[in-house]
This record gives structure tokens, C-alpha cells and sequence, in this order.
């Protein structure tokens, strides 16, 4: 039923006004018109991306959205890096870690927050 339908990622977030920047010009992804004041619209490759205002927001303690870079891992975390991102360090059975990043034989893995303390991944596969 919904195997061939695509699907969206939605991201709750406290205040637009610092969101927006912080996914469109640290992330690089591309806002979509629209005129919600408490919804914005992103492209990230062939998927959207919808951030929109909740009291929620944050509170989730788990990965919300991850973006699978293949061999442009390296270089994306080095420029998200240079962009003042931080990223996150946790003890997770079976991964190691190599500075930033978490690696578990051949993945490798970062965590980062955005604005609302939502937890974002980038990974190598």
C-alpha cells in the first residue's frame, strides 16, 4: 500500500525564526515556498523535509533524521564541522570511536543537535 509512496520527515521544532537558518544555511538544504508561519518545507535530495512549530519540540531523545552520504561522508563532516556544528560522542556497545566520529567495522557514524536539541546522523553507507 505504501511501499511505492514516498515518504517525509518531520521535525518539530520551537521557533522557525532560528530553524530555518540552521537547516538552510548550516545543512545547505533548500526551503520550498510556502506561507505557513509555523510550517517550513526543505528539499534534501529527493525528499522533503518538514519542520514545523510544537511545544514538543526536542524532547525526543532519539535519531530523527539521518542522511546516508556514502563517500561523501568524510568530506560533509568536515564541512558541517568548519560550520560550528558539534558533534555528539556516545558509548555504544560495539562502536568505537576516530575523533568525531563513531565506527562500528565498516559504518561510520556522527550525532548532532539542531537548535531544539533534535538529534540528527550522518552515516558512510
Amino acid at each position: 500500500m505504501l511501499g511505492d509512496k514516498d515518504a517525509q520527515a518531520t521535525v518539530a521544532v520551537k521557533d522557525l525564526k532560528v530553524a530555518r537558518p540552521f537547516y538552510a544555511e548550516i545543512l545547505g538544504l533548500t526551503p520550498l515556498p510556502g506561507d505557513e508561519p509555523s510550517v517550513q518545507a526543505f528539499r534534501a535530495g529527493q525528499s522533503v523535509v518538514l519542520v514545523y512549530v510544537s511545544a514538543l519540540a526536542g524532547t525526543n531523545e532519539a535519531t530523527v533524521l539521518t542522511w546516508a552520504l556514502g563517500e561523501a561522508f568524510d568530506e560533509t563532516v568536515a564541512a558541517l564541522k568548519a560550520k560550528g556544528v558539534v558533534f555528539e560522542r556516545y558509548d555504544l556497545p560495539g562502536m568505537t570511536h576516530d575523533g568525531d566520529v563513531h565506527v562500528a567495522g565498516e559504518m561510520r557514524v556522527v550525532w548532532f543537535k539542531d537548535p531544539d536539541g533534535n538529534i540528527l546522523s550522518l552515516g558512510n553507507y
